[in-house]
């Protein structure tokens, strides 16, 4: 039997004997070994200079927030060309569109899709449509799912079949539905297209990056396929202006891609996906700003005008725009509203350039629209008043008047 006290006395001298492990010199060495950064691997040394680096950037802020006190930052620098930040931007921004692109239904999923609503919905006796309730409705849903896949089932969410209008029986036609498909995977597909171009990632897209989305976009359009190689640069310059001139009313040189998919410019630019030229009527291409008669007819013109030959259109070879119908108060008053200055007082200082006289154009023959009226209300008023007065009329129909007794309407005019 051992007494208390042996005991006692046998723990002490055993911690005397184990000295603390911060005082053993082999735990310091390792440790200032660890803490340099000497024995670690690639890995592990670049995941403490991937903490170091985000604790000093942690820091700054800290800092910068406590100088700036409570008043919140309005402007964020964007990263550099190069730097990390931009490339792991542009490497999230990669993914994320990728992942997007591959949740979209594909022309082979659109056709199945197409097959099994016409093989479970049923015919309305009255009209013939081919039409679908909401049981249906779930049960092509379905279907779809286990032929093409998840990616189709938001599709076929309640709220989306109570978008269509239904008959007296609840039942939906399957063909605007099925339009309403292919045009939201058109306008998503059209949306991440955008955004690959979007070059600084802020949803705006500058006018070369326009340009190079129409340019891709030329091979799919069954309209522009035999374009010729020469005329595809003028092409796309023509075709994107218009989406400025309609998206960028401020003209700050860049348009918002949400308000691109909105716009009607996109949907007229995607009719050009029809096959025949028989579908398409001489008219119809006439009046298609994007079609090649169109673009052709506005740089014919463009050329016809300008007699000199030097790139830009002076008043006097304004003036035989549209026959000489022109009057000279209207062709005076763009110059001074619309027609950019030049850096000089000489040459063409005063002159029209071709991206002018398609703003020119677009608003003369889209009268009918918001964007076309700013352009023409702002040369028609002539004191910058942001009104018309009786005498800004008399002044700007006095010259009208005089047009029509050049053109043989005097009788006309004097019964007006």
């Amino acid at each position: 039997m051992y007494s208390g006290s042996s005991d006692g006395e046998s723990h002490e001298a055993a911690q005397r004997k184990i000295p603390p492990a911060s005082s053993m010199l082999w735990v310091r060495n390792l440790r200032r070994f660890i803490g340099s950064g000497t024995g670690l691997g690639s890995e592990a040394l670049m995941e403490l200079e991937t903490k170091r680096i985000l604790l000093d950037i942690f820091r700054e802020k800290q800092q910068k927030s406590a100088e700036a006190g409570t008043i919140p930052s309005f402007y964020k620098k964007k990263p550099e060309e190069g730097s990390i930040s931009h490339r792991v931007q542009r490497l999230a921004k990669y993914r994320f569109l990728k992942k997007q692109s591959d949740l979209l239904l594909n022309a082979d999923d659109l056709d199945a899709m197409w097959v099994c609503l016409r093989e479970n919905c049923v015919i309305d006796d009255a009209t013939g449509a081919e039409k679908m309730n909401y049981e249906d409705f779930c049960h092509i849903a379905s279907v779809c799912t286990e032929q093409i896949g998840p990616k189709c089932r938001r599709f076929f969410s309640p709220s989306n079949f109570m978008k269509f209008e239904k008959d007296e029986s609840g039942r939906i036609a399957i063909l605007p539905f099925y339009l309403y498909v292919m045009r939201t995977v058109s306008l998503t597909q059209a949306r991440i297209d955008m955004s690959e171009l979007d070059e600084d990632s802020d949803g705006f897209l500058q006018p070369h990056e326009m340009e190079a989305y129409i340019r891709g976009l030329i091979p799919s359009l069954a309209q522009l396929r035999d374009m010729p190689t020469g005329f595809i640069q003028m092409y796309c310059r023509i075709a994107a202006h218009k989406f400025f001139f309609f998206c960028d009313p401020h003209r700050r040189g860049k348009a918002c891609i949400k308000k691109v998919l909105l716009s009607n410019c996109l949907q007229e630019l995607m009719e050009l996906h029809q096959e025949s030229e028989e579908e398409v009527t001489d008219t119809e291409q006439a009046e298609n700003w994007f079609s090649l008669t169109s673009a052709q007819r506005v740089c014919d013109m463009f050329i016809a005008l300008d007699k000199d030959a030097n790139g830009t259109l002076s008043k006097q070879e304004l003036r035989e725009y549209a026959d000489g119908t022109l009057t000279e108060i209207f062709i005076e008053r763009v110059f001074d509203e619309h027609v950019r200055r030049g850096k000089s007082g000489g040459g063409n200082a005063r002159e029209m350039d071709f991206d002018s006289f398609l703003d020119f154009v677009l608003a003369l023959e889209n009268k009918d629209t918001p964007e076309g009226l700013t352009y023409l209300f702002r040369s028609l008023d002539l004191q910058e008043r942001g009104y018309l007065t009786t005498a800004d009329i008399h002044s700007l129909f006095r010259d009208v008047h005089q047009k029509w007794i050049e053109g043989g309407n005097y009788d006309y005019a004097l019964r007006m």
